[in-house]
């Protein structure tokens, strides 16, 4: 399956195929320098089989988590690439979840103001959300994404059946996101959700991507609609600052107070079967301080916010910050 990402001469494809990975030779152009940059907790043997299928490989390995998305990794990978003697005729390749993603396409993005980049996905999230797009980033003084640049790869490949070394956690995690848009966008996928999602991952996986290709195909830079991916990060980011969750299971919690009674009463039945909170113990004030630094404030200090008032709809509302302490609350354990 092949699902075109119309942006001009930006234009890319999403190759969504089961074993696409070791194909990888055939379906992009690798026979040249490829800086291929993963995680500690990706299985070693991905790497490796797109690194036997490159003209001259090099493998980055960084630590698992948010902590890598640094200016100082950000530094070592482009200190590897000019040691290495990459030109403007090499590429980056990411294989791995949305840190590596994020920082790989990052590294693309800077060197030489910009190189090909390549991304393999190897988590539901990353599958789902984070590798389609171009956004790229790394965290700084604690702030998440805040340092990046739009720059879209020339080719994804996302290979489900890397998904299988993934522990349950991980694919709730990344269910978080296509749950996301299943809310906003696409009643029926949301459906599937109330059935049996576990069957029907390929399905999910590829609605969910079409879902994020058709947005950004109208909206690159998120000047209008692609606000929408959006839903429930506002909150989420300031409970993902707040506390050790992983960033889907953030994005479940903070879909919640913006939801209207009766969607809520339908989404939260899916997150307990699918193991995602729907309370977090977290000091509120401390989630308020943090989503004070979104992106998406408006130069008068006020956010805007993404609800759904139902399911397949979405309203977008600029609202004092002040006014999310309540919709925080929502979703605090007590005690």
């Amino acid at each position: 399956m092949q699902i075109p990402v119309s942006l001009g001469e930006r234009s890319y494809e999403i190759v969504l195929e089961r074993g696409c990975l070791q194909q990888a030779g055939q379906l992009l152009q690798l026979d040249r320098r490829v800086l291929i940059v993963t995680d500690d907790g990706v299985p070693a043997s991905y790497a490796a089989c797109l690194a036997a299928q490159c003209g001259a490989p090099i493998i980055e390995t960084v630590p698992q988590g948010e902590g890598s998305k640094s200016l100082s990794t950000l530094e070592r990978l482009l200190t590897r690439m000019l040691r290495a003697g990459f030109t403007r005729r090499d590429c980056v390749a990411a294989i791995g979840g949305g840190v590596v993603g994020d920082l790989a396409g990052f590294a693309a993005a800077c060197y030489m103001r910009g190189i090909a980049f390549y991304n393999l996905p190897t988590t539901v999230l990353s599958q789902v959300d984070s590798s389609v797009g171009g956004k790229t980033a790394v965290n700084l003084d604690g702030i998440k994404n805040i340092v990046g640049a739009f720059h879209q790869p020339q080719r994804v490949l996302i290979d489900p059946d890397v998904l299988a070394t993934l522990p349950a956690r991980q694919v709730a995690n990344g269910l978080a996101e296509a749950l996301k848009v299943a809310l906003t966008s696409d009643p029926a996928l949301f459906e599937l959700f109330e059935a049996d999602p576990a069957a029907q991952m390929d399905e999910i996986i590829a609605r969910a991507v079409r879902i994020k290709a058709d947005v950004v195909e109208q909206d690159e830079t998120e000047s209008g609609l692609r606000q929408i991916l959006n839903f429930g990060h506002t909150i989420g980011h300031g409970i993902e600052a707040a506390t050790g969750l992983y960033h889907g299971e953030c994005v479940a919690l903070g879909l919640l107070p913006m939801c209207s009674a009766p969607v809520r009463a339908r989404v939260l039945p899916i997150l307990q079967r699918l193991g995602l909170p729907t309370e977090v113990a977290a000091d509120p004030d401390v989630v308020y301080n943090a989503l004070l630094h979104d992106k998406k404030a408006a130069a008068d200090g006020r956010i805007t916010i993404v609800t759904v008032p139902e399911i397949g709809s979405w309203k977008l509302e600029t609202v004092e910050p002040a006014s999310l302490r309540t919709r925080i609350r929502s979703i605090i354990k007590e005690g």
